[in-house]
């Protein structure tokens, strides 16, 4: 089962150290104490831990302030490797980073998820062997990201669709069976994009909402730097959001008029074949058309920004996040961007946007991977945490 462990104060200063130090916040103990506001004998006894445990390392000394110069922190370097997994329907991209999250390299091998979850994975081990060949270093953790609604305790996904073989199979355990001693996290695409593209821009503090925007559309919700699921794990799921006056188009879930249905990549390589431009045959070529002025494919994509601005502004007004964030192949639409800004300042009340952000992802395409490096890595069990 996927490890979700118990938070003691202890437990959580030591993760908000290495999280600190990871990010490059806090170099030194003294900068940890002051950052934290706890005791320097504290933040002492959780680094020396930290230490000990062969996850931090101290390089160097620092300047002085007036006193002893500082030891300098840093994620150990030889501490271990973290190994992540990007599972599309016929892709994973796949990538080695360092225990302070760092991506370090990156890889992709043909999949399909249609063939199961054991043959998938085979795959991904391969590669995951690949990686890692030449390290004399542990695998500490490995996250996982999956396409569709995910059982976090079980580690297996919940009622996907187009995914047969796959309900039901823990692929938490698969791994960890594989790779002994790895901590194994899995989770939901859009929640991992989420974690991966806050902790970038805020850390452990802060709320925002990540939009994936591609073929299909997901979302996350992230409340001071931890995925929030909600009491079914659906927390964040605009994607069947009735739209108004979006027709009766009907929508994988069941309903008519869903956010999908209108808003998504697949909606407008439809709608453009529905116009005769049978030329069009993925979303990207939606974009390019639109990125040199071709009006219809150019309206298509403002209106897309509209009506998932519209099933934003609802969640902005209840959720009052700091920052609205867009991935996946079209947040690089100029108008699709500027649709969903306008739409959203437009329907919202002052007070939840005098402050919002509303901008394209900044970790692009490896928004996932960060995410999922993240997750493994708040999964670790480390030195003094409860059993």
């Amino acid at each position: 089962m996927t490890q979700q462990l118990p938070r003691t104060t202890d437990d959580v200063h030591t993760r908000q150290i290495l999280d600190l130090v990871a990010r490059g916040q806090a170099r030194s103990r003294s900068e940890l104490a002051f950052q934290l506001g706890i005791a320097a004998s504290t933040v002492g006894l959780r680094v020396q831990s930290l230490l000990d445990a062969g996850l931090l390392q101290e390089d160097g000394v620092g300047a002085s302030r007036g006193g002893r110069r500082p030891r300098v922190l840093r994620p150990a370097s030889d501490g271990g490797s973290v190994l992540t997994v990007d599972l599309g329907g016929r892709h994973a991209r796949i990538g080695k980073h360092d225990l302070s999250g760092a991506l370090l390299e990156v890889d992709s091998v043909e999949v399909d998820l249609s063939a199961g979850p054991v043959p998938t994975l085979a795959a991904v081990c391969a590669v995951f062997d690949e990686l890692t060949r030449h390290d004399s270093s542990p695998i500490r953790a490995i996250g996982v990201s999956l396409p569709g609604p995910v059982n976090v305790e079980t580690g297996a996904v919940d009622q996907p669709s187009r995914m047969p073989g796959w309900p039901g199979f823990r692929v938490g355990d698969h791994l960890r069976a594989r790779f002994s001693g790895a901590t194994v996290t899995v989770d939901n695409d859009a929640n991992l994009a989420a974690l991966g593209e806050h902790r970038a821009q805020f850390g452990l503090s802060k709320h925002s909402i990540t939009v994936k925007a591609g073929t299909a559309i997901g979302s996350g919700i992230i409340v001071d730097g931890h995925i929030h699921r909600g009491a079914s794990s659906a927390a964040g799921d605009i994607t069947h959001t009735q739209i108004d006056g979006s027709g009766d188009i009907p929508c994988s879930c069941g309903n008519t008029g869903c956010l999908e249905t209108v808003a998504s990549g697949a909606s407008l390589v439809r709608q453009m074949h529905e116009i005769g431009r049978t030329d069009v045959r993925v979303v990207d070529d939606v974009l390019s058309l639109a990125r040199d002025a071709d009006p219809e494919a150019t309206t298509l994509v403002r209106t897309a920004g509209t009506h998932l601005g519209q099933a934003l502004s609802g969640v902005v007004n209840f959720f009052n996040p700091h920052a609205v964030f867009l991935t996946g192949g079209m947040s690089a639409s100029e108008p699709f961007l500027a649709a969903v800004r306008s739409r959203v300042y437009e329907a919202c009340h002052p007070l939840a946007t005098q402050n919002l952000r509303i901008e394209a992802a900044m970790t692009g395409a490896d928004a996932i991977l960060h995410g999922a490096a993240r997750q493994a890595l708040d999964g670790l069990r480390l030195p003094g945490s409860a059993s």
